[in-house]
């Protein structure tokens, strides 16, 4: 099995109307559930719309935890999942599902074979 993670940045989202979201919502849950049936869920969820709460930088030597982003980018994450599938096709395929459930763009991202599971 490998790992996978399926995001997208905030920016991504189209203004879609309040009264969108509801129904948004309930199908993305419901590709949730799918994906969990499936047993590929390792975690997903979505985060709060605002800037991140802090940052931690070590590289000047000492360590340094300071309120808000490290940088300004123009995007920032807005909500991902993390998958465990046999193959990237098949990762593909629950990307492309996500993409249909949440009505914007996702985009899927391999780890690399140093990464830690808990």
């Amino acid at each position: 099995m490998a790992e996978y993670m399926i995001f997208f940045n905030q920016q991504w989202v189209p203004d879609y109307p309040a009264s969108d979201f509801p129904e948004i919502a309930r199908d993305a849950r419901a590709l949730s559930e799918e994906m969990k049936a499936a047993g590929v869920l390792v975690f997903a969820g979505g985060l709060e719309e605002t800037p991140p709460l802090a940052h931690a930088d070590a590289t000047g030597g000492e360590l340094v935890v300071a309120d808000g982003p490290y940088s300004r980018p123009a995007e920032w994450l807005g909500g991902f999942a993390i998958i465990d599938v046999e193959t990237e096709e098949e990762a593909r395929r629950w990307t492309g599902a996500l993409a249909v459930a949440c009505r914007w763009p996702q985009e899927l991202r391999a780890f690399g074979a140093g990464s830690i599971r808990g």
